[in-house]
C-alpha cells in the first residue's frame, strides 16, 4: 500500500468524531484548510506531503490510543482482539471520572505552565530562529536532549483530553500553538532535536544519531513520542499539522537506518511503537519494517552492547527482563505491535517468557517494576527491596503498555489482572488526588517521609501520566468478532462495534470499593454471542498468577453471576467468565466479587518480606501511614495473624477511602540494645495510592507479622537525642536512627551521604543535649561499589567542641575504616556538648554513614 491516507475501515461503524464533527458543522473535515495554515507554510515540507490527500468527512478511523495498538484507515493492527475506542467510552463512576476531570482541568494546564517555566517549549522557539537565521546559535534552556519528548507526550494527552471532552476548545487552541512552534524548529530534511538544531557541537548529538545507541542522545526516543503524539491529534482533530512534521521525520528515518544503511538502534525504545502507529494511518509497510530492524538489530553491530537498554544479545535470544525497566516495557511493547503484523517474527514466545520472568520475579506488590534505583531498572530476581524501591511512574505505565498488548495476542485475564494491579496502586501513587504534584519514584516504605514534587528536572513521568490517565475508558472494554470482553470494573456507558453496528452497554459499580457489578444491555444487532467477564485472579485466591506474593488463608467467598436476577451458567475461559446467549435489549449481568481483606505473604526469596505482611482489599494495596497512627514511629508495628481485621468506608478521609483497621503490637529498643513488644496499639491502612498527602510521615507496605521484622521505635541514647548538623549531602536523619544494616550496601534502610562531592574533605556533628563524658564511638559506613560512587573514606577523626575551639580526642584506637561491618573507636575521655567526624573522601569517590552512636 503506498503513503496515501486513504478512507474507509474494517470497522465502517466506528467513524472518526473528527468526521462527526465535520458534517456538524463544528469542525471542518478538511484538513488543508484546518488549524493554522501558516504552520503549515513555515515548517518547510517536503513536496511529497503536499501530495497527501485530503480527509474527507466519511474518513473511518478507529484509534485506540496511546498504549492501544491504532487501527486507522483500514490497517487491521493485526491483534485477534481489539480494544474498544476509548471515545466510544464513557467513564462516569464516582472514582475515575473526577480523576480524568482533574487530568483535564488542573494537570493538563499545569504541565503546559511547567513546560513554559522550564524553557522546553522556548528551546522549539529558539530552533525556529536558528534555521531561519535570525541568530547563528541557540542556548538550549533545559537539561536534557529528551526533553522535547515532553511537549509531546503532552500534546498526546492533551489530545485524547480533547477527543474525549468533545472538543475543548482551549485545548485545542493550545495545541495548534504549540504545533506552529514545532513545525517551525524541523529542519528541511526532517530532522527535529531542538538541543542540535541549536548548536551541533555543544549538544548531545554533535553529529546525527551516532550518539543515539550508546550514550542516549534520545533523537529516535524523541520522534517515537513525535510520532504517537501526531497520530493523537490527527485522530482527535482531523487535522494534519501535526502528522505531516511526523511523517517528514519518519521518512528522514526510512532513508537513515536499515540494511546496507545506518545500523543502529534507539538507546531508548518507543520509537518502535511510534513507527506502527504511524503505519496504520498511512498504510507504509516501510515505517513496520524499520520497527522490526530496530529491534531485530539489537545486540548486533556492536561489539559492547549494554544490558541497561536491552542491547546485550539479540532479542529471540534473550529469556530474562534486564536493564532500564521503562525502556524494557517500551520495547516489548514495541515487539508485540511488529509481532501482530508480522506473525513469524518469533517474539511471541520471548515476550511471554519475559513477561512471566517479570511476574514471577520482578513485580513488587503495588505492580511496580524496576528495583534498583542506579539503572532505574531490574534488578536481580526476588531483589525487591521496599524502602529503596525505585518503581518510577513510567515504568508502570511502560507495563500496562506491555500488559495490555499481551492481552489482545492471547485473551488471558491474567495479563490484564497485572495492569489493574499497575493501574490502582503503582500508578495512581504517581500523581497526586490534586492533580499538581507527581512521584518520580514510588517507594513502599519511607522511614523520613517523603513528598510528591510539582515538577522535575528530568520530567518524563507528569506528561506520562496525562497521556496515560486521559487514555483510561480505552482499556475498559474489547471484543473478538462479536464477543465483548469486559476488563475493567468503572461506571459508564459504552458503544461497542459488532458486525456493522454498535451494541450499547451501560455499567454501573461502586468499585474499587464494592464488588458489586451491573451491566445493562442497550439497543443493538440482533445477534447471540459471548459476554465475557474478567474475574480477577484476587477473587480466586491468587493476586498474581505467579507464587511470588500468595494469600495467607483461602477465602470461601465465591464470585456469583446472576442475569435478569436468576444465578447464571457459565463457564471460565482463561480466567474470564464466558455467558453466551442472545441477548436483549434490558437484559442485566449482575456480578459479586468478594472483597474480604486478604493477608499477603510474599516469596521467601525476597528478603526484605521475610517475616512481614501486606494487606489487600479488592484490586486495592493499602499501607500504614504516620497520620492515621497513634504514635508516628510505625515501623515497630507487629499485625500478628491473630489480629482481627476490619473494613470501613470513610467518606471524610483523602476524598473517600476504604480503611483497614485492627490492633498490633507496638515494638521499642531499649537502651541496652534490645527489643521489646511495648504495648497493644491499634492501627488504621489507607489505600497505597493515597499516601503523602498530609506530609512527610513514615509509611511503610510491609508490616512486620513477626517482632524478628519489626523496625522498633528508637531508644532515647545519647545520639538519638542529639541535633545533627552536617557539612552537606542527603538523608541526615538516618545517622542516629539506630537502624544497623547488615553490610555496607544494604538498600533495605536508609542511609547519609554526600554524593556527590567527591575528594573533599567533610564532616558530620552531633551537638548533644548536654555535656557528657564519652570515650567510644561506632560507624557504619556506607558503600555501594559495583553499583555507584561511594566508598568508605580515605581517613577519618573525631573532633570535639573544648571552649569554642575544635580538638582532636586523644589515643583514638581501632584500624582504617572498612566496610561491611561496625567500625568501633576508643579513646581518652572527654567531656563535651559537641562531637564531630571529619571524613576525608577518596579522590574521585564520596562517602557516607547508616549510622553513628556513641558512648
Amino acid at each position: 500500500m503506498d503513503s496515501r491516507i486513504v478512507s474507509g475501515s474494517s470497522h465502517p461503524s466506528l467513524i472518526h468524531q473528527a468526521g462527526r464533527r465535520a458534517a456538524s458543522g463544528k469542525r471542518r473535515a478538511d484538513p488543508e484548510s484546518a488549524g493554522d495554515s501558516s504552520a503549515m507554510q513555515s515548517h518547510r515540507l517536503a513536496p511529497a506531503y503536499a501530495r497527501l490527500p485530503m480527509l474527507h468527512a466519511r474518513l473511518a478511523i478507529i484509534v485506540s490510543f496511546l498504549a492501544l495498538p491504532v487501527v486507522a484507515c483500514g490497517q487491521d493492527s493485526g491483534y485477534p482482539i481489539t480494544p474498544v475506542h476509548f471515545g466510544h467510552v464513557r467513564l462516569d463512576d464516582g472514582f475515575w471520572a473526577k480523576r480524568l476531570e482533574t487530568n483535564r482541568s488542573v494537570t493538563i494546564p499545569h504541565a503546559l505552565a511547567q513546560c513554559e517555566i522550564t524553557g522546553r517549549i522556548r528551546n522549539f522557539e529558539i530552533a525556529d530562529s536558528v534555521l531561519r537565521g535570525v541568530i547563528p546559535e541557540g542556548t538550549f534552556c533545559t537539561r536534557y536532549g529528551f526533553d522535547d519528548s515532553d511537549v509531546f507526550k503532552l500534546i498526546e494527552g492533551m489530545a485524547y483530553a480533547f477527543h474525549a471532552n468533545t472538543g475543548d476548545a482551549e485545548i485545542d487552541c493550545r495545541m495548534d500553538s504549540l504545533i506552529t512552534k514545532i513545525a517551525s524548529a524541523q529542519e528541511q530534511d526532517g530532522y527535529l532535536y531542538t538541543m542540535r538544531t541549536m548548536k551541533p557541537e555543544a549538544s548531545w548529538a554533535n553529529e546525527r544519531w551516532i550518539n543515539d545507541r550508546m550514550k542516549g542522545s534520545h533523537e529516535l526516543y524523541n520522534a517515537g513520542h513525535l510520532y504517537e503524539a501526531a497520530v493523537a491529534h490527527f485522530a482527535a482533530t482531523g487535522k494534519r499539522t501535526l502528522l505531516d512534521v511526523a511523517l517528514k521525520s519518519a521518512d528522514l528515518l526510512v532513508e537513515t537506518f536499515g540494511p546496507g544503511k545506518m545500523l543502529t538502534v534507539p538507546g531508548h525504545q518507543v520509537t518502535e511503537m511510534g513507527l506502527v502507529k504511524l503505519y496504520q494511518v498511512t498504510g507504509r509497510k516501510e515505517y513496520v519494517e524499520l520497527a522490526d530492524f530496530f529491534i531485530r538489530q539489537r545486540g548486533r553491530g556492536t561489539p559492547q552492547g549494554e544490558t541497561y537498554n536491552q542491547d546485550h544479545i539479540p532479542v529471540l535470544e534473550q529469556t530474562e527482563a534486564v536493564g532500564h525497566a521503562v525502556r524494557a516495557g517500551y520495547l516489548y511493547a514495541g515487539m508485540a505491535d511488529v509481532a501482530a503484523l508480522k506473525p513469524g517474527t518469533g517474539y511471541l514466545p520471548v515476550l511471554e517468557k519475559m513477561w512471566e520472568d517479570v511476574v514471577a520475579h520482578k513485580l513488587y506488590i503495588t505492580g511496580g517494576i524496576g528495583a534498583a534505583g542506579n539503572i532505574e531498572g531490574f534488578g536481580p530476581r526476588y531483589d525487591l527491596p521496599n524502602l529503596s524501591a525505585y518503581c518510577e511512574t513510567c515504568a508502570g505505565i511502560a507495563l500496562a503498555f506491555w500488559s495490555h498488548r499481551m492481552f489482545l495476542h492471547f485473551g488471558d485475564a491474567k495479563y490484564m489482572d497485572v495492569l489493574e494491579r499497575v493501574l490502582y496502586n503503582g500508578f495512581l501513587s504517581g500523581v497526586a488526588m490534586t492533580g499538581d504534584r507527581f512521584f518520580y519514584p514510588n517507594p513502599l516504605e519511607t522511614i523520613h517521609g517523603t513528598e510528591r514534587s510539582p515538577w522535575f528536572t528530568c520530567a518524563c513521568c507528569p506528561p506520562n501520566d496525562i497521556r496515560f490517565l486521559a487514555s483510561l475508558p480505552g482499556y475498559a472494554y474489547a471484543t473478538r468478532g462479536n464477543d465483548i470482553y469486559v476488563n475493567l470494573y468503572i461506571g459508564g456507558s459504552a458503544e461497542v462495534p459488532q458486525g456493522t453496528g454498535l451494541r450499547q452497554i451501560r455499567q454501573t459499580t461502586d468499585y474499587p470499593w464494592d464488588g458489586r457489578i451491573a451491566l445493562t444491555m442497550g439497543p443493538g444487532p440482533a445477534t447471540s454471542f459471548s459476554l465475557r467477564w474478567r474475574i480477577p485472579g484476587w477473587a480466586l485466591g491468587s493476586p498474581l498468577p505467579t507464587d511470588l506474593y500468595t494469600y495467607r488463608d483461602q477465602s470461601t467467598d465465591r464470585v456469583t453471576i446472576n442475569v435478569n436476577g436468576s444465578p447464571a451458567t457459565f463457564a471460565m475461559d482463561h480466567g474470564y467468565a464466558v455467558l453466551t446467549r442472545k441477548w436483549n435489549i434490558d437484559d442485566r449481568v449482575e456480578i459479586m466479587l468478594p472483597m474480604p481483606v486478604r493477608r499477603v505473604t510474599a516469596h521467601e526469596q525476597i528478603v526484605d518480606d521475610r517475616g512481614k505482611v501486606a494487606l489487600e482489599r479488592g484490586p486495592i494495596v493499602f499501607c500504614l501511614e504516620g497520620p492515621d497512627q497513634p504514635e508516628p514511629w510505625l515501623l515497630g508495628m507487629v499485625i500478628p495473624d491473630s489480629s482481627t481485621l476490619s473494613t470501613s468506608f470513610r467518606p471524610d478521609l483523602l476524598g473517600g477511602v476504604q480503611t483497614i483497621s485492627g490492633v498490633g503490637l507496638a515494638t521499642k529498643r531499649t537502651l541496652e540494645g534490645e527489643t521489646r513488644i511495648s504495648e497493644r496499639r491499634p492501627f488504621v491502612a489507607i489505600p497505597y495510592y493515597a499516601w503523602a498527602h498530609r506530609g512527610k510521615q513514615q509509611m511503610t507496605v510491609w508490616p512486620a507479622s513477626e517482632g524478628s521484622a519489626a523496625k522498633p521505635e528508637p531508644a532515647p541514647t545519647l545520639a538519638y537525642r542529639s541535633t545533627i548538623t552536617v557539612s552537606g549531602g542527603r538523608g541526615w536523619e538516618a545517622i542516629n536512627d539506630q537502624l544497623v544494616p547488615s553490610r555496607s550496601n544494604d538498600p533495605t534502610l536508609p542511609r547519609f551521604h554526600w554524593w556527590p562531592k567527591k575528594g573533599t574533605t567533610e564532616w558530620v556533628q552531633f551537638h548533644l543535649p548536654e555535656p557528657v563524658r564519652i570515650s567510644e564511638v561506632t560507624t557504619f559506613w556506607f558503600d555501594d561499589s559495583g553499583s555507584g560512587e561511594c566508598r568508605v573514606p580515605a581517613a577519618w577523626e573525631i573532633l570535639y567542641l573544648d571552649g569554642g575551639t575544635w580538638k582532636p580526642v586523644g589515643h583514638p584506637s581501632g584500624p582504617a575504616p572498612e566496610k561491611d561491618r561496625p567500625n568501633r573507636v576508643t579513646f581518652d575521655p572527654v567531656v563535651t556538648s559537641d562531637l564531630r567526624l571529619s571524613v576525608r573522601l577518596r579522590d574521585g569517590f564520596s562517602a557516607g554513614l547508616y549510622e553513628w552512636s556513641v558512648r
